[in-house]
Order: C-alpha cells, then sequence, then structure tokens
C-alpha cells in the first residue's frame, strides 16, 4: 500500500472551480489550478505539477497536496482484449474497473461504491454487500489508473472515449462522488470527455433521480428495467419495492434528451424468466410512449447464480416483438465473460477472487 501523508488532501478529489477556490483562499496566482489539471490530465503527469508555477504555489502543492493514486493489484486480460482491474484503495479494500473494445477506441466502466447495498439478484456485487461509498479521487483514480496501463502496455491503441458508471455499487447512492467525477471528467483543461460519452447507470435509486435535473451535468442516463411486471421486477431489484418502476420511470423521462442526450432503459434477458413473448409484449406497450431506448443485455453466468443466459434465438425474438412497438433496441454484445468481466460479473470481495477460473490469476 502506498505511504500517504494523512495531512495533506488528494489532488484528485477538485474539480476546477474547487482548485481555483482554494488557490484563492490562499492568495496564490490564478493560472496554477488550469497548468496543474492539464500536466495530470491531459499529459498524464502522476507526479507532482512543479513546472510554470509560482513559487508559492510550489510550496503550498508539496505540503498539502497528494498525488497517489489506488494501485493496481491485478490486471485480467480476455482474448478479446477486454481488461480487468482490480484496484486496491488506501484502507486495502478493492473494487473492480473493466476497460471494454470497440473500434480501436475503449469504453471504461467504473466502480462508484466497495459493494452495493442494492442487492440485485442477477448481481454479482450484490452478493458482496455494501461496504462504502468510493471517494470523488477514487474514481477518478480508476480512470487514471486504467488510461496509464493501456498507455504503457497497448501505445497506439490507448483511447478511452467514454465512460460508463455501470461497475460495483449504485452510482446514484454515491450522487456527490459521482457528479464530482463527472464534472472533472468533462474539465476542457482534463480529461475533456464530451458529455453524451458519459452514461450513469441505476437501479432505479429514486433519491438521485430526484437530484438530477438540478445538479447532475448534462450526461445520459440508463436505467434498469430488466422488468414491467411488477413482482419479477422486485425479485429482480428489491428496491422496486421502495421505489416503485413507474415513479422512476415518471422521474428518468423529465431529464433533457437531445440528438446525444438520451435515457436508455437496459433489459437483462434471463433464461425462462423474463425473456417471453409475455414479457417481450408487456414491455413494448409499456415503453411504446415514452422516449425509449432498450438495451438487451444476456444475462452473464456468476459463481452461484441460480439464473441462466437464454438462447440466442430467444434474445432475437425478444428483439423482434420490440421492433415491431417502434422502440429502438440494440443486442449489447457479451465481452470479458470469461474472466468474470461482463455485465453483472464484478465483485471484488476476496473469496470471490479466490473461487475465479484458472484464467483470474493475475498476470505477471
Amino acid at each position: 500500500m502506498l505511504e500517504v501523508c494523512r495531512m495533506k488532501s488528494s489532488f484528485y478529489q477538485y474539480t476546477l472551480p474547487e482548485l481555483k477556490a482554494l488557490f484563492a483562499q490562499k492568495s496564490l496566482p490564478p493560472s496554477g489550478p488550469g497548468l496543474m489539471f492539464n500536466w495530470h490530465y491531459k499529459k498524464r503527469k502522476t507526479t507532482a505539477c512543479l513546472i510554470d508555477l509560482a513559487r508559492a504555489s510550489i510550496e503550498f502543492v508539496e505540503k498539502n497536496l497528494s498525488f497517489d493514486l489506488p494501485q493496481i493489484d491485478s490486471v485480467h486480460q480476455s482474448e478479446d482484449k477486454t481488461v480487468k482491474f482490480l484496484f486496491k484503495l488506501q484502507d486495502d479494500l478493492t473494487i473492480e474497473a473493466v476497460l471494454i473494445p470497440f473500434n480501436q477506441k475503449y469504453t471504461l466502466c467504473l466502480s462508484s461504491q466497495v459493494g452495493c447495498a442494492m442487492k440485485c439478484s442477477f448481481c454479482f456485487t450484490g452478493t458482496q454487500g455494501l461496504k462504502r461509498h468510493l471517494k470523488t479521487e477514487e474514481i477518478v483514480g480508476q480512470f487514471l489508473g486504467a488510461q496509464n496501463w493501456l498507455t504503457q502496455n497497448r501505445p497506439g491503441d490507448d483511447r478511452i472515449l467514454n465512460i460508463v458508471f455501470m461497475g460495483q455499487g449504485e452510482p446514484l447512492h454515491n450522487f456527490d462522488a459521482v457528479k464530482k467525477s463527472c464534472e472533472i471528467f468533462l474539465t476542457q483543461h482534463g480529461p475533456s470527455l464530451a458529455p453524451h460519452k458519459i452514461t450513469i447507470s441505476t437501479a432505479g435509486y429514486l433519491p438521485g433521480l430526484e437530484r438530477w435535473k438540478a445538479e447532475m451535468p448534462k450526461v445520459n442516463i440508463a436505467v434498469s428495467l430488466h422488468s414491467t411486471i411488477k413482482e419479477k421486477r422486485d425479485k429482480l431489484i428489491p428496491i422496486n419495492q421502495r421505489y416503485p418502476l413507474e415513479d422512476v420511470v415518471k422521474f428518468a423521462e423529465t431529464i433533457p434528451q437531445g440528438r446525444t442526450r438520451f435515457v436508455t432503459y437496459e433489459y437483462l434477458l434471463i433464461d425462462e424468466f423474463n425473456d417471453t413473448d409475455e414479457d417481450a409484449h408487456a414491455t413494448g406497450l409499456y415503453l411504446q410512449n415514452k422516449s425509449a431506448y432498450i438495451s438487451l443485455i444476456p444475462f452473464n453466468p456468476f459463481p452461484g447464480t441460480q439464473y441462466k443466459r437464454p438462447g440466442q434465438e430467444r434474445v432475437q425474438r425478444f428483439k423482434t416483438i420490440l421492433d415491431s412497438y417502434k422502440i429502438p433496441t440494440l443486442i449489447r454484445k457479451t465481452k470479458g465473460d470469461e474472466i468474470l468481466a461482463a455485465c453483472g460479473q464484478l465483485n471484488s470481495s476476496p473469496k470471490a477472487i479466490l473461487k475465479g477460473p484458472d484464467i483470474m490469476q493475475p498476470l505477471s
């Protein structure tokens, strides 16, 4: 574990306006924060920015700011070039993040919590329970750690174009840290991602959705649907009993939309549970008059699960029925499932890691 001075605060916890306010409070030159963001995010430097800063700024940075990142404990790669990272945090807890390749670029799937409190029955993370929320710097640190690994190990093939908060945890349960990390990712002096390149997935945590419109940057949202039949959704997503689907969708539909900003409804298809013609028609009828975009996800098995993945014919028939309701529908291609890196397969508890298949052993 990295040695950390307890008196120092992490540079990566600050948005650019916050860092500017801190410099102003200390009567330091206002150019410093922009230079530092450019140094650490654009140039991907991990040592303190001491170039072009005023002497007083350098002294403040050296005494008060830490630039430590979560430590990559192990890396697992699949044949399709998917990469799963196990990050160790300063308190020795661990989280997982996944790089997903597409068209010579990557989508990075980030975790927002150590474990998760939602207890969704289809998700391996749900069996882990919630240990704690991640700090802003721990979320941002996953991005920087994955980016640095790509640059070192796949030079010329290291462009992270999209970020999805679909890893461990319910992002809206950790609203403030997820919001701040998005603000950092969008900063022009920082990673400078486009707003529509960031998607936050939610199981339907209504307190977070109620804050979204007024507080969250203009990123995309994905709602875990999985069934429009209450009894089935209750079993898959227990918080549906407290925050009913109709209330969740009502708030999701109020989020401003446009050509690049939209709501995606994720539907996990489970064999002989929610993949019948009846389920497809119920979903089509429920969403046909809404601004809906559906992502169909064949279930990805994990150790101890009671569920099974449906056959490809069943998945295609479900899509065909939704197509008849004129709802844009895409079947998500499974990647990284042989290293437990696909949707719903993340679990960083020591017990789960030890039970992984042989290919899960850390690479040298």
